[in-house]
């Protein structure tokens, strides 16, 4: 099954997307992500102002499969965060790619970018 992997953005290993915009990053799941975990039922986000470490665990989703924690692909401070996904979670499973952001972190360290893979290194991992 094709997958939404936008070229622009960056992917974890754990399947969240980052899309930079100077030092702001936006952060959520994949497509991929969504599609393994099923319809997700409850998501769990930091406060506003909170610190997120690159590859530490900010959050959590809960669908009627399975808990899955959600990873940072970035050091920083949590800037906005989409509190329509803790009222209304099943629009991640419509639109992870876009509406369904989860949040904003204002980026520590750029170079940390260099940790994550673009898309045709995270196409390659989930066509395994």
């Amino acid at each position: 099954m094709a997958h939404s992997v936008p070229e622009e953005y960056y992917y974890s290993k754990d399947h969240e997307w980052a899309h930079v915009d100077e030092n702001v990053v936006t952060v959520g799941v994949t497509t991929f992500a969504q599609e393994q975990l099923g319809e997700i039922v409850y998501v769990d986000l930091p406060e506003e102002g909170q610190k997120v470490t690159q590859n530490e665990p900010f959050g959590a989703v809960e669908s009627v499969k399975a808990s899955s924690d959600l990873y940072s692909p970035v050091s920083g401070t949590v800037i906005e965060v989409n509190n329509s996904m803790m009222d209304d979670p099943g629009s991640l499973n419509d639109d992870p790619m876009e509406e369904g952001w989860l949040i904003r972190i204002e980026m520590d360290n750029e170079r940390e970018l260099a940790n994550l893979m673009r898309s045709p290194e995270y196409k390659k991992l989930i066509e395994k």
